[in-house]
């Protein structure tokens, strides 16, 4: 099944697996070949990196003591990374398969740096 997005590229279903784009299925492809040839560990995607948390209001106790959590007044900000895995040096490793760099993605990308000191290698 194939559909598109804002950004023009296909949307594929795979063995019951969704792809952004023909590239990141290519490059799925790939790195599975590399697993099985033992040149990387631990492949994984759709990885989700926490940027930012909840951002609430002020906890309320009740009359009887107890604690309820603020309302919710902005959403925590996640970086989903399209591939993670492990290098021969055993180097954990975040790809991105770009086809567009967008603002949002810029701002992730430098959060994640800052945050967990990560580069994300793109492809």
């Amino acid at each position: 099944m194939i559909s598109r997005n804002k950004y023009r590229n296909k949307k594929i279903q795979v063995n019951g697996e969704t792809f952004d784009s023909m590239k990141e299925l290519r490059r799925w492809r790939d790195l599975k070949l590399l697993e099985k040839a033992g040149e990387i560990t631990e492949l994984r995607r759709q990885v989700p990196f926490e940027l930012l948390p909840n951002q609430r209001e002020p906890d309320k106790i009740g009359p009887r003591g107890g604690r309820k959590p603020g309302r919710i007044i902005e959403r925590k900000a996640v970086y989903i990374a399209d591939f993670v895995y492990r290098d021969r040096t055993g180097r954990e490793v975040i790809e991105d398969c770009k086809g567009m760099r967008t603002k949002d993605y810029i701002l992730k990308r430098k959060l994640l740096l800052f945050r967990f000191g990560i580069q994300i290698l793109e492809s």
